[in-house]
């Protein structure tokens, strides 16, 4: 991965004018495209599926005039008058007649009508007029809202001195969440932070550059995607505080890099590739767990969510993309001029200058003056990117945390799990006007008819069923809306009917207590669970639906994939970390780590806005339930932001260790190189998260103080606390993987090991050859057996190689390891310009390889192998073929290989592999003249294969081996 990030690093440096000028026109042509197509996002949460959203498509179809969402005018007379006063009954009835005009209504409930109940308070203060509309929420036209708001503020003038009037209900209980000058603090923040970390303002512009761009291209896609389906408005939202936080932090650990390579000596466009391929490989894999994770909150089932997870990964992924290719075509534009105290040095040499000499006078400088020249061995690859930082605070700090570990390790695990305690008493509900500002009319609203009416006139259910086997639905509605009135937390019962075709009944229901309330939820199960005790007392199959029953559903679906999803992410988080890291304990030590920061966070979000701390100084109008996808998003994002510390920090410290092999040794000078980049990218993600909670919407704000809190916890006293503290009680134990394990895993090369091999061997074998495939102690094993050892060659343009002996495995092992096709476990190996086994892939699409002894085709295989052009071509068991003919066509199909690559003026060269090698002129091109090695005696020479084990065959081996030939090849 950190080779082919070398090359992409490599060109966008090279083509930056291409890859501005392609980033910019994406977004002028995704700008275009969500002016064209936005739809317009929605606040709509449902589930399909779930007994409330059967209900409401059920009404929808045979009770179309109560199925809709509903709006509320509420009135409340001036002191010393009730409702009934003539001056207050006149304008509300004829507001009822006027609102009964409005398109898009389809009934109108006056408080004095006879056939609803209780509209009226008990003291006749207050009234409400009840709006049921065609439609839900989101389908309901702005002009029918607007024409509603409108009535009710004719209403509130033609009321009398004092009286108060409102407009809310179902649906003004969403509003559109906004972007405040607030926000904008955050990323102030971050350029300050960006500048003190760089010390200049041309570098610590280039992350908000980027991050901008990749969250304006992110809404683009989000506006467009609005063509396709249902998008909540706090969907934008919350890609936009990730995409900006991310995009800043990914382009700040790439341009770090290079400055630390600058500093070194690194020319500029050698030092952007090596920083894409070194830091950008960690920005990658980061990325990646980021994307999974929120891609996993599918796992809970729910569309909306879905969509959110989905839109919040894409802005993820622009960000990666974006990271990984503008940055270094910036790097390219800045050059030289980002090197740290590149004009300090300017100004010393300009003091230093003799008086009087001219600007181009040559000035003869000693040794010692001259700039250190730029690296140029493989070697210097390492030192540019582990530069000595000069001892600090970061180096004082780590210090004093793994001098006595495990006083770190109980201090965090005792302080953290303290802080987790409130977490157990988090409730979760979805937000209603009552979570809206208090100023706002709906608000207004919903408080009024909390204190006149009770909570639960905000939150009624519906109860319905089919009654078409009834001889009396009339009668028989009102003993089914009696029994529930009876239960206990109803309020009332307003309203128990049949519609007008006597096919469906519907009962509508007051608690006692708020949308939001526990005990709401409890009424719901409660009649849920006398379903079976209505369908045999009186035949209907009764449902709850109703806009608190679903929200009720959602909540509680949302609570139960908590844990599925929990268990997926950390999952998650041991697999990839085991391929990144090569450790056991590492994984495990960062996913409990993991859980120490969501369990802060969870408990900083119920103290806020349960408990109340701090809800003023935060702007947190009401407090109570948290809204309900909070925890599993929270947990999605968290995950791969603490990855990403995780990443850039532990693989620093390992990339120490693997070079300097003192595992203790490698945890100061690995944190000390890593820890100022990670306290700012920790620092920038603080201020973006925390800059959305004082004037943030409702939905956002619990997320962003989370997310805030989580991030603070995560970088500061799990990373560069509690990690230190455990790999230094651990030592090379922290280190250790099976070996077994180590194979069968795939390899995410984040420290850049295999760039660095591949830059040490780049003039290997020897400079100016073409040397197909080269190799020097190359060992292949298989079941604890080493197959093949020792193995030394060189194989140049339109030679051969032919490998004898009776060891068919040991063969089948060498050809498989040279073609990229199995692991190779020791020595040096280059083939077709490719290290082993860095470069598989590339290896792989390279050559190809023939099993003869398993074709019942070897012409028409061959064939199939050459069609690709590769530069090797390597035939297994090659005397297996004994027909003359097949021989003679085998024959002619390499002679015009091989002229073919001559023409095309390409590598090509072949192995092959047999038993005995007598025979094969009339097999092999009559041009080639081919080396042949005994392998059951080979002596030690130029282009010698040797076995260390030349024993019998081993069938278990070579059916392992064919195993990983078809695996590589499907």
């Amino acid at each position: 991965m950190s080779s082919l990030l070398y090359s992409v690093g490599r060109w966008a440096f090279r083509a930056r004018k291409l890859v501005v000028i392609i980033w910019i026109g994406l977004l002028a042509l995704l700008g275009g495209g969500a002016l064209l197509f936005n739809q317009g996002t929605d606040n709509s949460f449902s589930i399909p599926g779930t007994e409330s959203q059967e209900a409401l498509d059920t009404l929808s179809r045979t009770f179309p005039q109560v199925s809709g969402t509903t709006a509320q005018i509420v009135v409340v007379a001036p002191d010393g008058k009730t409702v009934d006063d003539s001056d207050i009954k006149q304008p509300i009835e004829d507001t009822v007649g006027a609102v009964k005009e409005i398109d898009g209504v389809s009934g109108v409930s006056s408080p004095y009508s006879t056939q609803v109940k209780n509209l009226i308070s008990a003291d006749r203060s207050a009234a409400i007029i009840t709006v049921q509309l065609k439609g839900q929420m989101t389908t309901v036209t702005a002009e029918t809202k607007a024409a509603v708001k409108e009535a009710g503020a004719d209403l509130a003038k033609q009321l009398p001195d004092g009286a108060k009037s409102a407009v809310g209900g179902q649906l003004f209980s969403q509003n559109m969440p906004s972007l405040s000058v607030i926000e904008l603090l955050g990323v102030a923040i971050a350029l300050v932070v960006l500048i003190l970390t760089f010390g200049s303002f041309l570098a610590a512009g280039m992350p908000l550059l980027t991050a901008i761009l990749g969250v304006a291209i992110s809404m683009c896609l989000i506006f467009i995607a609005t063509l396709f389906g249902s998008i909540s408005s706090t969907t934008p939202m919350l890609a936009l505080m990730l995409g900006l936080a991310v995009g800043i932090d990914y382009s700040l650990f790439i341009i770090s890099r290079h400055q630390g390579q600058l500093k070194a000596g690194v020319p500029p466009e050698e030092s952007a590739a090596r920083a894409v391929a070194t830091a950008g490989s960690a920005v990658l894999f980061a990325g990646i767990t980021v994307i999974i994770a929120l891609a996993g909150l599918a796992v809970a089932g729910i569309p909306f969510l879905t969509t959110m997870g989905i839109a919040a990964s894409a802005a993820v992924a622009v960000a990666v993309v974006i990271a990984l290719t503008l940055t270094p075509a910036l790097l390219g534009f800045a050059g030289a001029r980002l090197t740290p105290g590149r004009r300090a040095a300017a100004r010393d040499a300009k003091r230093r200058r003799p008086t009087g000499e001219a600007e181009g006078t040559a000035i003869e400088h000693t040794p010692a003056a001259e700039p250190a020249p730029a690296p140029t061995q493989a070697s210097d690859f390492t030192h540019a990117a582990t530069a000595e930082i000069p001892p600090g605070f970061f180096r004082r700090w780590v210090r004093t945390v793994t001098r006595i570990p495990i006083v770190t390790v109980v201090a965090v695990v005792v302080g953290l799990g303290i802080a987790s305690l409130p977490a157990l008493q988090l409730r979760l509900a979805l937000p209603d006007a009552g979570s809206q500002p208090a100023s706002s009319p709906a608000r207004v609203a919903y408080d009024l008819v909390s204190e006149h009416f009770g909570p639960g006139y905000n939150g009624p259910l519906i109860v319905t069923g089919s009654i078409i086997q009834s001889n009396d639905p009339v009668d028989l509605m009102k003993k089914i809306g009696a029994e529930i009135a009876d239960l206990p937390g109803v309020a009332s019962v307003p309203l128990a009917v049949p519609n007008a075709t006597a096919d469906t009944g519907i009962v509508q229901v007051v608690p006692t207590t708020g949308p939001n309330d526990q005990k709401t939820a409890d009424l719901v199960a409660e009649i849920r669970g006398k379903h079976q005790h209505f369908l045999d007392e009186y035949g209907v199959d009764l449902k709850v639906t109703g806009n608190t029953a679903a929200q009720i559903d959602v909540s509680s679906r949302l609570g139960g994939a908590l844990l599925p999803f929990g268990l997926l992410v950390v999952g998650l988080s041991l697999i990839l970390l085991t391929m990144v890291f090569r450790s056991i304990a590492v994984p495990i030590k960062a996913a409990l780590g993991y859980l120490l920061s969501v369990g802060a966070a969870f408990g900083a979000v119920t103290v806020v806005f349960e408990w109340g701390w701090l809800a003023d100084a935060l702007h947190v109008d009401k407090t109570g339930p948290i809204i309900s996808f909070m925890p599993i998003i929270l947990m999605g994002v968290l995950f791969g932001l603490a990855m990403d510390y995780e990443v850039f920090l532990v693989s620093r410290i390992r990339e120490d260790y693997v070079h300097g092999g003192n595992a203790r040794r490698a945890i100061q000078s690995g944190f000390v190189g890593s820890a100022k980049v990670v306290t700012a990218a920790a620092i920038i993600m603080i201020s973006v998260f925390a800059a959305f909670v004082p004037e943030g919407d409702a939905s956002i704000k619990p997320i962003a103080l989370g997310l805030a809190v989580g991030v603070f916890v995560d970088a500061f006293l799990v990373r560069m606390t509690l990690v230190p503290a455990v790999l230094q009680l651990l030592g090379d134990k922290a280190w250790w993987m099976p070996r077994w394990l180590d194979r069968i895993l795939p390899s995410f090369d984040v420290e850049g090991d295999g760039l660095q091999k591949e830059l040490e061997l780049a003039e290997w074998p020897e400079p100016g050859t073409q040397t197909v495939a080269a190799a020097d102690g190359l060992t292949v094993s298989a079941r604890k057996r080493r197959l093949v050892g020792d193995v030394s060659f060189r194989l140049g343009n339109g030679e051969a190689f032919v490998v004898h002996g009776g060891d068919r495995t040991a063969a089948l092992a060498l050809l498989m390891a040279i073609t990229g096709r199995t692991h190779v476990d020791g020595g040096t190996v280059k083939v077709a310009g490719f290290v082993l086994p860095t470069r598989g892939s590339a290896v792989r699409s390279r050559t190809s390889i023939v099993r003869l002894d398993h074709s019942e085709t070897p012409v028409d295989d061959i064939r199939r192998a050459l069609a690709s052009g590769p530069q090797l071509l390597a035939l297994d068991a090659a005397d297996s073929v004994t027909d003359p003919v097949e021989r003679r066509r085998i024959h002619g199909e390499l002679t015009a290989a091989l002229s073919r690559a001559r023409v095309e003026d390409r590598p090509f060269a072949i192995v092959v592999s047999c038993v005995d090698p007598s025979g094969l002129d009339d097999l092999l091109p009559s041009t080639v003249e081919p080396t042949a090695v005994d392998l059951d005696d080979a002596p030690r020479r130029p282009r010698v294969v040797t076995a260390a084990d030349p024993t019998d065959p081993s069938d278990s081996d070579r059916a392992e081996h064919g195993a990983h030939l078809e695996k590589a090849n499907a």
